[in-house]
């Protein structure tokens, strides 16, 4: 069983067993070590389990506290559906072109100053501050659009982006080493909204989420190489071992 379909699996159970009375709502979970223990898996997959409950409204974690059961049941659709960074990815090149080219009919200059700044600080800002300038720019141009629905759908998507843990493991891991090349894309997009140009809008955002899936590809590619060679290694390691024995 994969990673990703562990923490969901261990994710539902902890949810049937709140549903069930074991943990009543307000009432503090159990440490990691006991439940990892309880439920027979690691404590990694305990807290990403938790982390994609706290995502739908389940549970709170309250730092130096510990993992509370949220008081109220979250409504029927606050829920994320499980989805891949490749497969938000996706949706977010497809829906967020589409935004950029209604927003350049659309935006206001106000807007088209705040991206400026926004640019500037993905230039000169902290990781942190460039990764919320980069999704105060994306959420900027969804307003830009003037459609609510639109708005709504690319919110949603960032939710995704940032509350499921595997999304977003992989932007930070892919994220990290192009800031530059980031920060350049935005500077396109950018450039097309101000010249109001919604072809030219559309394109850059469309190349900036394509170069992005390229570096997910990459990325995904190192990590199985990692995992090959690390599994050599162990196998080779079994064998040195062996053939003292031998």
């Amino acid at each position: 069983m994969s990673t990703k379909r562990l923490f969901q699996s261990v994710a539902e159970q902890i949810s049937t067993l709140i549903d069930e009375g074991a943990y009543p709502p307000g009432t503090r979970l159990p440490g990691e070590r006991e439940l990892a223990e309880k439920l027979g898996v690691s404590r990694v997959t305990i807290r990403e389990a938790e982390i994609a409950l706290q995502a739908i409204g389940r549970l709170e974690i309250k730092t130096g506290s510990g993992v509370y059961v949220s008081e109220t049941k979250p409504e029927l659709g606050e829920a994320l559906p499980s989805a891949s960074a490749f497969e938000v990815t996706e949706a977010r090149l497809l829906v967020e072109s589409e935004a950029a080219a209604l927003a350049a009919h659309n935006i206001t200059d106000e807007s088209v100053l705040r991206l400026g700044q926004l640019i500037n600080q993905m230039r000169t800002g902290s990781e942190d501050e460039a990764n919320e300038a980069d999704e105060e720019f994306h959420l900027t141009i969804a307003e830009a659009s003037n459609n609510v629905a639109m708005v709504h759908t690319i919110k949603s998507l960032w939710r995704m982006r940032e509350e499921l843990p595997e999304v977003k493991a992989t932007y930070a891991a892919v994220c990290v080493h192009d800031a530059e090349s980031r920060t350049e894309e935005h500077k396109a997009v950018f450039d097309a909204l101000k010249a109001r140009d919604p072809a030219g809008a559309r394109a850059a955002m469309r190349e900036h989420f394509h170069r992005l899936i390229d570096n997910m590809l990459d990325a995904t590619e190192r990590q199985a190489l990692e995992e090959v060679q690390q599994r050599a290694s162990a196998s080779r390691e079994r064998f040195a071992a062996a053939s003292k024995i031998a």
